[in-house]
């Protein structure tokens, strides 16, 4: 039997060839999923975990703690028992411990707390000598600029009033280096409601007010663990957790986001290769069907001489299936390996703790593409056995269709109709929805065979009958080949394929970039640090005076809606804008139409003079705030107590004298008095008046603050007039802030997204554009803006900044570049004192968000649909291969009974392209309506976003690409399919009516 087996093979090679590369297509794509499928999946997984905020990494341990005056053993032990219960690696852990205190700050006590950090010297700018010694502290620049303290000085803090204080000696300010590393994660170590922490040594601890500190161990989980997933990790966690709570310690957990995400990943992947890759398995055993089918006439008359010589059916099949089994193995030896390689240049490796498994499962995916091909290689020539010898040596086969051809159609449209309805009602993900393209694209494919058959019909008919030759030629060999329908369904259904899932690919590229444009909202955004806002901006516009390529940008997402604040005369110039974000022009344009026309005094003297009137019979203290134009530093000249009558009072300001100079923005009254008038404000050194009678009686320039309601504002005569409020006095507070004018109240904003509830009942106000809480007027609306999304408020920059003066209003400092921006602009801004701590482009978010899940899954479609391409091409040659011969002895009858060598040429070459063009244009037809029925989608993101709206997967340059690509790999097959038959033919031909 083996003898026969490999006989056969010899003598029938191109069969053999046939199956083994249709067996070698289908085992790429069976070979490639589960390798794919892990790799992918590592992949997503370690760019999850990349991607994360810091604190998704990291483990927190926490406790409450009395040290007794030891903190060095407090905090060892408690070191000792997180290490111990951890299931993570815990060898490079960042202990620490902290007490929230307040400080002294005028009449408020703003909070800060005083911290210890192992390591801090080592991740932070510090801008003096690393506190060492029990006392001292670092503190913040900001905070140091808003206290009014530099290096040397000395500051008192208390846990709440009447406690006992606890004086601490700045040595250093700093500034936080890394501040999205996973040093800084701990929200315990960050402001809250307040000033940064300060920061000192351990020893510090000792001291009485501080034995009862919070104590911290913070862990980074390895990525290893990260990558295993959410059942290993998320049990050894739970387990932990209980443990530590036995022993009085609390476990701060935020991986489980970023575990839910791997997982999210994983399992899109995992679907997406399972349907693509049967897919491709049904398409690759239907072409070894039609191959089987096709070839098997080559067969039918060895079949009817082993008929005539008594061998049973069951050896026959086994005759047979030897013939096919070889190439099949064959096949396999070939596809599998190179399956493999594949997947490793488009997804890389795979681990080799998951290398078994993934070859189990390649061995299972080969063992089904052998089975299968088996299977339908038996039912194919199962049929033929059953026929009769009289009927396998009839060299004209029977076109007629029998109930069973029917019924299968019939099956098909219903599952492509459930399929239809699942996908349309939102089950597009599960079920039979998953394949709802694939399934409508058959049916359609199924329909259109039919027409074709029937048109072809009509159309040879009447063709011959009306003498054209050449049309009616073609039209009888599509209408009257057998098998034709069959052949046309499969390339048609594999182009509808391979076109959405190309325009898939396409439209999920497309969406990545627009999903990292809409985050970013520059082509290259950096995230720097600045001392405060005025710093930040004057940094940028010294950097580029033209206004071409960079712009400051403030984004603050912890308030309510969030803020987006840009500067608006550069908005046009740099920032990438979508048709979602509005005009570009609504923001600066009401920004400029709101400017106040008297900005204002700017002090550049050393000293100040006010002129005032105290009205009331009890001294009042007054101030001026100032705001360092150079440094953004909030001044505060106090004037002393004014005792009643009018005077002329100074006070000095040294730091606004030459440079820039210093920007009033407004004056402080406290004290028991009731009511002043200022009249006039002047400078010395140099002399100059700054704000006369008129400009304080001008009750334009000044605005009263807009939180509680301490001072009444008004004018008389040539004076500006401040009252305490009734309401104020009556609950003992006689302190207020006036405002000059400085920038446009209400701020112009442009909103996105529903107006906040508080909105409804009151004037529309947001606390992070100014001091408190600040007026704002909506502009424009838009249904995105960058970087925030679907919800948020944008404002002009330098409007905060005015606002603001100086005070921290919170919010990530970013400076926006232009896609034409210079490699110099970086030094530039370092230059003007910006401290860059990341640098981000659309480029390498996108880039990023290309090894998700969702994006890989289309990557793989990409790649089956281009084997299942591969595989219609084949079957098309294999039927064009095995017609040669009978088309070749009709076309050469003919040419004796006196066609010419023209016709019959055209008819050669038409037959094979007119089933190739007809099927190429069902298939693109068949996608559209697939894409149509069954919905067809952009990928969506792992963690759903779509804030913006998706591109078509079948629409514009990407359907058309995928159009002309398709019928570039199926054109050529038809043309050398036709080849060797016009060859002979010509050969054939040579001595008759030669060039007719």
């Amino acid at each position: 039997m083996f003898a026969l087996i490999l006989g056969a093979a010899r003598t029938r090679t191109a069969q053999v060839s046939a199956v083994l590369a249709l067996t070698a297509l289908v085992a790429v794509a069976a070979a490639a999923g589960p390798w794919y499928s892990e790799a992918a999946g590592e992949r997503a997984a370690a760019a999850d975990v990349r991607g994360a905020p810091a604190e998704q990494r990291t483990l927190s341990v926490r406790r409450v703690a009395d040290t007794d005056g030891d903190p060095r053993a407090a905090l060892d032990a408690f070191a000792t028992a997180a290490t111990t219960n951890l299931p993570v690696d815990g060898s490079a852990p960042a202990l620490g411990m902290t007490l929230a205190m307040t400080v002294p700050h005028g009449v408020q006590a703003p909070a800060i707390a005083v911290s210890y950090r192992a390591g801090f010297c080592d991740h932070a700018q510090l801008d003096g000598r690393c506190p060492a010694a029990a006392g001292e502290v670092a503190l913040e620049r900001a905070a140091a600029q808003q206290l009014d303290l530099v290096a040397g000085d000395t500051m008192t803090v208390r846990s709440a009033p009447g406690t006992e204080p606890l004086r601490l000696r700045v040595v250093a300010l700093y500034r936080i280096a890394d501040p999205s590393g996973a040093y800084w994660s701990d929200k315990l170590f960050r402001a809250d409601d307040g000033f940064e922490p300060l920061f000192t040594p351990l020893d510090t601890f000792a001291r009485r007010p501080l034995w009862q500190p919070t104590l911290a161990y913070d862990t980074v989980v390895p990525q290893a663990r990260l990558r295993e997933g959410v059942r290993t990790l998320s049990a050894a966690l739970a387990e932990a957790d209980r443990r530590l709570r036995a022993q009085d310690l609390q476990l701060v957990d935020a991986t489980g986001d970023l575990l839910a995400t791997i997982a999210r990943d994983r399992a899109a992947i995992r679907r997406s290769v399972l349907v693509a890759l049967g897919q491709v398995l049904l398409l690759g055993w239907f072409a070894i069907a039609l191959a089987t089918r096709y070839t098997g006439r080559d067969r039918r008359a060895d079949t009817a001489l082993l008929k005539l010589r008594g061998v049973g059916r069951p050896a026959m099949l086994r005759l047979i299936l030897g013939q096919h089994l070889l190439p099949m193995i064959g096949g396999l030896l070939l596809g599998l390996p190179l399956g493999a390689l594949i997947v490793r240049l488009l997804a890389g490796p795979v681990s080799d703790g998951a290398r078994a498994t993934v070859l189990a499962w390649s061995a299972a995916t080969a063992g089904a593409v052998l089975a299968g091909g088996l299977l339908v290689v038996t039912a194919v020539e199962g049929l033929a056995l059953r026929l009769s010898v009289a009927t396998l040596l009839r060299r004209v086969t029977v076109g007629r269709r029998d109930w069973r051809a029917d019924l299968i159609d019939l099956t098909l449209l219903a599952l492509a109709a459930a399929a239809t309805y699942q996908a349309r009602s939102g089950g597009a993900d599960s079920g039979v929805g998953l394949i709802a393209p694939g399934l409508v694209a058959l049916a359609v494919a199924v329909l259109l065979a039919r027409v074709l058959s029937r048109v072809a019909d009509a159309v040879g008919g009447a063709a011959l009958r009306a003498g054209r030759l050449r049309a009616g030629l073609v039209a009888v060999h599509v209408s009257r080949q057998p098998g034709t329908d069959r052949v046309f369904a499969f390339v048609t259904t594999v182009v509808a394929v391979f076109v959405t899932a190309a325009g898939g690919w396409a439209a999920a590229r497309t969406s990545r970039v627009d999903r990292a444009a809409v985050e970013l909202g520059a082509s290259r955004v950096l995230t720097v640090q600045a001392d405060n806002r005025t710093v930040l901006e004057d940094a940028v516009r010294r950097a580029d005076p033209a206004g071409r390529f960079a712009m400051a940008a403030v984004v603050d997402g912890s308030s309510d809606p969030p803020v987006l604040a840009v500067d608006t005369s550069r908005l046009a110039a740099v920032a990438r804008w979508r048709p979602e974000y509005g005009p570009v022009d609504a923001l600066p344009a009401a920004t400029r139409a709101a400017r106040p026309v008297h900005t204002p005094p700017v002090v550049t003297g050393r000293a100040l003079v006010l002129g005032v009137r105290n009205d009331s019979d009890a001294p009042v203290t007054l101030a001026a705030v100032l705001q360092n134009e150079g440094d953004g530093t909030r001044v505060t000249a106090v004037f002393g107590a004014v005792p009643p009558g009018e005077h002329r009072v100074s006070t000095p300001v040294p730091v606004c004298g030459g440079g820039p100079g210093c920007r009033l923005v407004g004056f402080t009254m406290s004290g028991s008095g009731t009511e002043v008038r200022l009249s006039s404000l002047a400078q010395r050194d140099p002399a100059g008046e700054l704000l006369d009678g008129a400009a304080f009686g001008d009750i334009i320039r000044w605005r009263p603050s807009v939180n509680g309601a301490a001072l009444d504002v008004s004018v008389a005569g040539r004076s500006l007039r401040l009252r305490t409020d009734v309401r104020a006095r009556e609950y003992g507070t006689a302190t207020g802030d006036v405002y000059a004018r400085a920038a446009p109240l209400p701020v112009p904003v442009v909103l996105a997204g529903a107006p906040p509830e508080t909105w409804r009942f009151t004037d529309p106000a947001l606390f992070a554009v100014g001091p408190g809480l600040t007026p704002v007027r909506v502009a424009g609306t838009a249904s995105v803006l960058p970087v925030l999304g679907a919800t948020g408020v944008l404002v002009d920059l330098d409007t905060a900044r005015l606002l603001a003066a100086g005070a921290e209003t919170g919010g990530t400092f970013q400076v926006w570049l232009a896609a034409d921006a210079p490699p110099s602009v970086v030094d530039a801004l370092t230059t003007n004192g910006l401290t860059v701590a990341a640098d981000q482009t659309v480029a390498a978010r996108a880039a990023r968000l290309g090894v998700q899940g969702p994006a890989a899954a289309v990557e793989y479609a990409l790649l089956a649909a281009g084997l299942a391409l591969l595989l219609a091409a084949a079957a098309v040659a294999v039927v064009a291969a095995v017609d040669r011969e009978p088309q070749l002895a009709r076309l050469a009858a003919l040419r004796t009974q006196g066609l010419s060598r023209r016709v019959a040429a055209t008819a050669g070459y038409a037959g094979p392209a007119v089933l190739i063009v007809t099927a190429w244009l069902g298939g693109l037809l068949a996608a559209v309506a697939a894409g149509a029925a069954a919905q067809v989608r952009t990928a969506p993101f792992t963690d759903g976003w779509r804030i913006v709206i998706p591109p078509d997967p079948l629409g514009g340059g990407a359907f058309a690409a995928a159009a002309v690509i398709a019928l570039a790999v199926l054109a050529p097959t038809a043309w050398l399919a036709a080849r060797p038959l016009i060859r002979r033919l010509s050969g054939r031909g040579a001595g008759a009516e030669g060039g007719a």
